[in-house]
């Protein structure tokens, strides 16, 4: 079955990277499932033209047959286990946005739902809730999920941000000569390079000296202890902002394509327990500040 979702993702996007993207596997995986399948299948499902992807006749007649069959296995799975619906409400998430965004808004949810029995995971991967036990998750990334309901809730931006100790040092940061005078802490996922060069790759990036971490909420830690200047997602940071631990080292703030998103089955939108914890959400996101708000 695995291979039939990536059939129907590289068909909706077009493209193995963007799939690959949307099912959180690589390209490469995405490319083998559907090279086996056709194998499988002995005919070919798209014509490859370098980056340009295309469904051929047969992928073409087969894609509604597929998107039919997994709709009705997803509402037999569904079917069959009703009963989970009359028991906790199961949130997947990730686990910086949990602690950074989602855990000092919660008491709110539980003063107005006070019978709520809310289930929180974390985890980044793609959740399949055909297999796995989730009403709801919110997600990091672009959007283009194939068979769930997904809907944008919170917009991204990247902003620099250290101690006020280290502000009162270092001043502001206006430019590369700016950073070099501070100390600097670097996020795999929020290179620093994203903000000097809006993504473009440049060897003045490699002189940017500091440590690295693979984790957005241990460097905003770090930052939080003084131990240097990071570039953090604004929702990871306003709250610390707000607040005085944290202070941003420029107006400047970069907007990003990717943002957070609600994700559930369509089904499942309809459960009393999904409606007011999305209706929830919507408003928390509704009234969160964003730079320059």
């Amino acid at each position: 079955m695995g291979s039939l979702r990536v059939f129907i993702s590289v068909a909706h996007h077009l493209s193995f990277t963007r799939a690959a993207d949307a099912l959180g596997v690589t390209a490469s995986a995405a490319s083998l499932q559907i090279r086996s399948l056709e194998e499988y299948l002995g005919r070919p499902l798209f014509r490859r033209n370098g980056r340009q992807v295309v469904l051929t006749a047969e992928g073409d007649a087969l894609l509604p047959r597929v998107r039919q069959a997994l709709e009705q296995l997803e509402r037999a799975v569904d079917d069959a286990r009703r009963d989970r619906n009359a028991g906790p409400l199961r949130v997947s998430t990730l686990a910086s946005f949990l602690q950074q965004w989602l855990l000092p808004r919660l008491e709110r949810f539980r003063v107005l739902y006070p019978d709520a029995d809310l289930h929180l995971h974390t985890s980044d991967k793609l959740v399949d809730f055909v297999r796995e036990d989730f009403h709801v998750a919110v997600r990091f990334g672009k959007g283009g999920w194939p068979h769930v309901h997904s809907e944008k809730l919170i917009d991204e931006w990247l902003v620099p941000v250290c101690s006020p100790s280290l502000y009162r040092k270092f001043g502001p940061l206006r430019d590369a000569n700016d950073l070099r005078r501070y100390p600097l802490l670097h996020s795999v996922s929020e290179p620093w390079t994203v903000w000097l060069f809006d993504g473009r790759s440049s060897d003045e990036a490699g002189t940017l000296r500091g440590a690295v971490f693979d984790a957005s909420l241990a460097v905003v830690r770090m930052a939080e202890q003084g131990s240097g200047l990071v570039l953090a997602r604004w929702s990871l940071v306003a709250d610390e902002i707000a607040s005085g631990k944290l202070v941003r080292a420029s107006d400047r703030a970069l907007r990003i394509e990717e943002a957070y998103w609600l994700v559930c089955p369509t089904r499942a939108q309809a459960l009393p327990a999904v409606k007011a914890f999305l209706e929830w959400l919507r408003s928390e996101a509704a009234a969160f500040s964003y730079p320059g708000k």
